[in-house]
């Protein structure tokens, strides 16, 4: 019997996933410190950004 093989993920999707969820570790590493909310809300985004791009383009390299 053929066992079904899970549906294929755009690799920017994946790239997003990553980005959002270390950005929110970020974000919630740098509030754990004390820094500002509006500090930590800025670093986070663009770390998410960074990470977004560099995940989109390296990743899944073989």
């Amino acid at each position: 019997m053929h066992r079904p093989n899970p549906p294929s993920i755009d690799p920017g999707i994946i790239a997003l996933i990553w980005a959002v969820l270390l950005g929110a570790y970020i974000y919630y590493g740098l509030i754990a410190i004390g820094t500002s909310g509006a500090f930590a809300i800025v670093i986070s985004g663009v770390s998410a950004t960074g990470i977004w791009f560099f995940v989109r383009a390296r990743g899944d390299t073989p």
